[in-house]
């Protein structure tokens, strides 16, 4: 049960603002039923259309679970979706055959309006390293069948593992051409690393038209991740194996930073309402599990999973629990402000988490999965002082270094971090401090580019001979589009880089621009 008297004792703010913020969480939260409430549901609804417009989903896969998802929408660019009031029974089944003839569990879930008529079934007990599929019924309408896998279990060490992670999909500024070629890549896994909506209100001669103004209320962050799951290339994608997903700010709000937006005129109390609408539609939209489930403007993304003793993957949250980005959120030098110990990405509770997890690890490869660029690179134009983004790792470089010192210092076994969120590909050699190119490589960072935001790209930039001149850690950059795809056996980690030639119209080509190894136990890449 939410507690009202702890949520108030966590308000960071004094006087007024703290009581409206406490009355603004209260009110986001009355909405979010508790799990497992009893409720009366409709065992034999009607729709007005097909319920099952936005596809099936699965996540969060372990060795005997994973997370069954779908939505009951008729209508789904409607504020409640086709739906009307009240809860739904809604019954799912999950089988060893595509044909759903061995069945080997089966139940019934309540599809509530409070949670936009969503279903997060969690089946346990099924066998590690296994494919599955499953389906939803509710009334006389069948889901399509989506399929899914366990992972093996922590004490063994599979052959290989093949999955892909990608970011930034801006449906108005391209098509998902890279879902499809994803489909046919016979995955393991999907990771999302943010930025799977954008906020922003609807702008004429685009590719596609968000719906509607700038994104605040439930209602309207609800419609919005209704339109980008109604793309088929992006649901079938989530229906052919299981995704793992963080976000990053738009999401929410662009370039947000804890509890602090970009606009320094917003009222933070409105403004933590806004997170707490855009926090539970993201829930609802995601296959994510009970830990996942949001209270008020607070939802838990950092966590953990293991594909046997082959990877350990640690998911973070590089946004919801920073401080302000320094220098005003402009570029700049790595002076005072950006290397300040008081300025965190992870927020105490994370970091500390990730510390253990690392130590803990018996991962042969140790992935960090998410946000923003970790290699401390500068932007030098016109032979001034190199510059560095304040959004990214090095605008919180006593951290970033002391992460760094800390995996070098444990001797983590083979650290590999995959990164979204800059819209460019980019392969990075990480030392403690990038800016000592003298001193040993301790991690690789893989950068994927964006699905579609910004456009179509350039295979080969002008600007790339000065951008490696002057860090030595780059080997590898493009502003391309696509995705990352990654093979993984003990010996070899093997990085494909996927490109979309043409983001703008449909059948873009796709090719893979470039592959990089690393070996195992040798830090920094070698060019496949």
């Amino acid at each position: 049960m939410f507690n009202l008297k702890k949520l108030q004792k966590a308000i960071r703010y004094e006087g007024g603002v703290s009581r409206r913020l406490f009355l603004a969480y209260g009110s986001a939260l009355a909405s979010i039923p508790t799990l497992g409430r009893a409720q009366t549901a409709n065992d034999k609804p009607t729709f007005s259309g097909n319920p099952f417009t936005l596809g099936v989903a699965s996540g969060e896969p372990t060795a005997n679970s994973v997370v069954l998802w779908t939505r009951l929408a008729p209508k789904p660019l409607e504020t409640d979706g086709g739906m009307r009031p009240g809860a739904v029974e809604v019954s799912w089944e999950i089988a060893e055959d595509e044909g759903m003839k061995k069945v080997v569990q089966k139940g019934t879930a309540i599809a509530s309006q409070h949670l936009a008529h969503t279903v997060h079934v969690q089946p346990e007990s099924l066998k590690p390293d296994r494919w599955y599929w499953y389906r939803f019924r509710a009334g006389d309408a069948m889901s399509p069948v989506g399929r899914t896998r366990t992972f093996p279990e922590s004490s063994v060490l599979p052959e290989k593992m093949k999955f892909a992670f990608a970011s930034c999909q801006h449906l108005e500024q391209g098509l998902f051409t890279a879902y499809e070629q994803m489909a046919k890549d016979d995955l393991d896994l999907i990771f999302h690393l943010g930025d799977y909506i954008y906020e922003y209100g609807g702008k004429d001669n685009k590719v596609r038209k968000h719906i509607g103004n700038e994104i605040n209320s439930l209602s309207d962050y609800r419609v919005r991740h209704a339109q980008y799951r109604s793309d088929p290339l992006l649901a079938a994608s989530h229906a052919r194996c299981p995704w793992m997903v963080t976000w990053d700010d738009h999401e929410f709000d662009n370039n947000c930073a804890g509890d602090i937006s970009e606009e320094k005129d917003i009222d933070p109390a409105e403004f933590m309402l806004r997170r707490a609408n855009a926090y539970q539609a993201y829930y609802e939209a995601m296959p994510l599990g009970r830990m996942s489930l949001p209270q008020g403007p607070d939802m838990k993304l950092y966590r953990q999973a293991s594909f046997g003793r082959l990877a350990q993957f640690m998911v973070l949250d590089t946004r919801q629990y920073r401080t302000d980005q320094p220098n005003g959120d402009k570029p700049a030098d790595l002076n005072e402000a950006a290397l300040s110990p008081k300025n965190t990405m992870l927020g105490q509770k994370q970091r500390k988490w990730l510390q253990g997890a690392l130590i803990s690890s018996e991962g042969h490869w140790n992935v960090l999965a998410q946000q923003v660029m970790m290699e401390m690179a500068a932007i030098s134009r016109n032979g001034l002082t190199p510059k560095y983004s304040m959004d990214q790792w090095p605008g919180y470089a006593h951290e970033r270094m002391a992460l760094m010192r800390f995996i070098e210092d444990r001797k983590i076994s083979n650290p590999i971090v995959l990164t979204g969120d800059i819209h460019s590909n980019w392969v990075n050699e990480l030392r403690v401090d990038d800016r000592k190119p003298e001193t040993p490589i301790v991690a690789t960072e893989f950068v994927g580019t964006s699905i579609t935001s910004g456009g179509n790209g350039q295979a080969k930039p002008t600007y790339l001979p000065l951008l490696q001149s002057v860090n030595p850690g780059v080997k590898f950059h493009n502003t391309e589009r696509g995705y990352v795809r990654c093979e993984v056996t003990k010996d070899l980690w093997k990085s494909d880089y996927v490109a979309v030639e043409d983001v703008l119209k449909p059948g873009g080509n796709i090719l893979t621009r470039a592959s990089f190894i690393v070996e195992s136990g040798k830090p920094g890449v070698k060019k496949s």
